[in-house]
């Protein structure tokens, strides 16, 4: 059945990203929005909108009864939850079905599967995909860890079981260090999650963070190839781009097959994807988790091939096959994303919401701004303080950098701090322009820059 009336539930870019794939395709939307969010550019961009609880999230985007509710108010056949809040919620997607509407994405069994790190693991290993060598399953005990470290050894990841984001993940060195941060891992998993389950993996010290973004229909699933976020802190993404520099070719046809054959073994439904670390001196990559939404890199995906993901979610969660097959599926040039949030740099990325007193947005060949913002918008308090996405794409990546370059040079946000000024002296940096990063690169490159971030 094709969606005609769609909720988005969510805020921000990837609310007005989701209504204008849905325009396109002629559903009517409605946006769902809590009191704080009543000026927002989606609320007036919509064709209707309904309040759906006060400004913390917990009463408005990560309300269930309230959303559904919302959802039979308006007449609406389906929700789109974007990222964040209840997209990975595999109850909300049940809670959807029972009340007769689509859920725009995948089914609450696949959700928890591969929400569940451990059951992601043993399901990845099923579909013949690497995993970091680590714990088979749970642990419950630190003695159970002492005798998985006698197989991997110093140093480990302590990782939460029902993580995600980075969250409750602590790094032992040695058997001190995993005694004294078992108990803090296990509690911040538990405050976080509400499951204080852990599980080990052997630490790969200057990994890349690969990923490879899926799409299926329930019965197919495609690749649409690789992003490279190995541009962190504090496991948090601040630069993506698309394709991987310096992937071999036969390394990069291996993941994405992975990819795809771990999707298919959850019989994917939607736009999702399966992320990997890399060892780049070895050339072998391992299993990270599955994350059953759509990204918030997901523009570079779509810049190198040509496809709106977006809108292929609406048109397979509304009975459509998927729109194309694998060998349709072509990478051009190069894209970089870079992400602006309301953050100080200066102050340990303190986040700072406020006013935006005025606006200049970049344009220009090769330049993609998805945001929500405009000069006079109040920044609320409330939620994640990503601002916008600043898209770069060109014949190649030198290409892209001067795209992104000249961009952040004309992009002006005042009235509050942000990140751009950080993107500005990165992609002048000479291991980001070479390419000579990991997961691990950033902090120590942002401690000895603190002065210039000032």
């Amino acid at each position: 059945m094709a969606i005609r009336t769609l909720l988005v539930a969510n805020r921000g870019e990837i609310a007005l990203r989701i209504q204008r794939a849905a325009r396109e395709l002629g559903i009517r939307v409605v946006q769902a929005h809590s009191a704080a969010d009543r000026d927002s550019l989606p609320v007036r961009l919509a064709d209707a909108a309904v309040e759906i609880g006060p400004p913390p999230a917990k009463k408005s985007y990560l309300s269930i009864p309230a959303i559904v509710e919302a959802a039979k108010k308006v007449g609406a056949d389906a929700v789109h939850p974007g990222y964040g809040f209840l997209a990975e919620n595999g109850e909300f997607a049940d809670a959807c079905e029972v009340a007769g509407l689509v859920f725009v994405g995948p089914t609450g069994d696949t959700i928890r599967a591969m929400g569940d790190k451990v059951e992601a693991r043993r399901l990845a290993a099923e579909a013949g995909v690497p995993t970091v060598p680590g714990s088979a399953g749970r642990i419950h005990e630190l003695e159970e860890a002492r005798e998985v470290l006698a197989r991997t050894g110093f140093p480990v990841m302590i990782k939460a079981a029902a993580g995600g984001g980075g969250r409750g993940i602590r790094i032992a060195r040695d058997a001190e260090e995993l005694a004294r941060l078992w108990p803090q891992a296990r509690a911040e998993a538990l405050a976080a999650f509400g499951d204080g389950g852990l599980y080990l993996e052997k630490r790969i010290e200057r990994a890349r963070h690969l990923e490879v973004q899926v799409l299926g229909d329930g019965r197919q699933v495609i690749h649409l190839f690789e992003r490279d976020c190995s541009l962190q802190r504090r496991r948090q993404k601040l630069w993506e781009e698309a394709p991987a520099v310096r992937l071999d070719p036969t390394v990069r046809e291996r993941l994405c097959a992975a990819a795809v054959r771990l999707a298919e073994r959850v019989h994917y439904r939607g736009a999702g994807t399966v992320e990997f670390l890399f060892d780049e001196d070895r050339g072998e990559f391992y299993f990270l988790e599955m994350n059953t939404r759509i990204q918030v890199e997901h523009p570079v995906s779509e810049e190198i091939t040509g496809v709106d993901l977006v809108k292929a979610m609406l048109e397979i969660a509304g009975g459509a096959p998927l729109p194309f097959r694998q060998q349709d599926v072509v990478p051009r040039g190069h894209a970089i994303e870079v992400r602006i949030n309301a953050e100080d740099p200066g102050r340990d990325f303190a986040p700072h919401p406020g006013r935006i007193a005025s606006l200049e947005l970049p344009g220009g060949p090769g330049v993609r701004i998805d945001t929500a913002l405009y000069a006079g918008y109040e920044v609320p308090p409330f939620y994640d303080s990503l601002l916008m996405k600043l898209i770069a794409r060109g014949r190649d990546r030198a290409e892209a950098l001067a795209r992104l370059e000249r961009a952040l040079g004309e992009l002006a946000i005042g009235g509050i701090p942000t990140t751009a000024g950080l993107h500005r002296l990165l992609v002048r940096a000479p291991e980001v322009r070479g390419w000579d990063v990991h997961t691990a690169w950033l902090e120590p490159w942002l401690e000895s820059n603190r002065e210039k971030l000032a």
